[in-house]
């Protein structure tokens, strides 16, 4: 029986994710906003370190860390879209990897809305661990720049650092789901802002559905299995080919 911990395990993705390792025997330690094992807001610094520390103490060898916690374009606060998706990602895992045990697992969600952000000033402070330039920076930006600048940080940082996991026996992997049916991104789809850009958006999924939690669920399983032990530093698209139309000649 393995041990994980993650982040927004109370719905989505990560409650899927969690009800499918649970169901294999695993024991899966949740922190979330609500209904967790170790509640907290992961875009308050203060609050996201104390809960790295009592984590840390309860769970000193953990087999893997999955970061499932965020929020979509339409949450008011740009500010706190880069805090919660990007710098609470990063903070978990920085706080959290040296108790993952050789051999261990970790994966990171990005999101297939991870190329569209262009504004490498914003990229530029996350990947820099500026997070007060970051703030700045987001107060005059879009909140889709801020989500899909924030899924880019990550799946840049994981790049960065993948290597050096590896060398100390930690595959880190980032996932890249496209339109998932979940609450929270029905809760963009009910926006006016966003409502018919996301009607659209669902429609042009080359595989003629809409995601579902256990289509990214049954992804992460596999990369924290044995069988995908050599798999490490990549960034995986779960899509339905989307990012393949909208990106024909993209590589990354």
């Amino acid at each position: 029986m393995a041990t994980y911990i993650m982040t927004g395990g109370a719905s989505g993705i990560g409650a899927s994710t969690r009800a499918l390792l649970c169901s294999q025997g695993d024991a899966v330690v949740t922190i979330d906003i609500h209904d967790a094992d170790f509640v907290a807001d992961l875009g308050d610094d203060d609050a996201r370190a104390r809960t790295i520390e009592a984590v840390r103490r309860a769970h000193p060898r953990i087999d893997g860390l999955i970061t499932c916690a965020g929020v979509a374009s339409h949450f008011p606060d740009p500010a706190k879209i880069l805090a919660i998706n990007y710098f609470g990602t990063r903070r978990v895992i920085e706080g959290l990897a040296d108790t993952v045990v050789p051999g261990g697992r970790v994966v990171a969600i990005s999101s297939n809305s991870a190329p569209m952000c262009h504004n490498e000033p914003l990229i530029d402070a996350l990947l820099n661990n500026e997070a007060q330039r970051a703030e700045e920076l987001a107060a005059d930006s879009h909140g889709h720049d801020c989500y899909a600048g924030s899924k880019q940080a990550i799946a840049r940082w994981m790049r960065r650092v993948a290597p050096d996991y590896a060398r100390r026996g930690i595959a880190f992997n980032a996932v890249a789901p496209g339109y998932i049916e979940t609450p929270m991104t029905q809760a963009v789809a009910d926006s006016a802002e966003y409502g018919a850009a996301i009607r659209e958006f669902v429609a042009s999924i080359p595989i003629g559905r809409p995601g579902q939690p256990a289509d990214v669920a049954h992804l992460i399983r596999f990369l924290l299995s044995p069988e995908a032990g050599f798999i490490a530093g990549s960034l995986i698209f779960c899509d339905g080919a989307h990012d393949a139309l909208m990106r024909q000649d993209g590589l990354f």
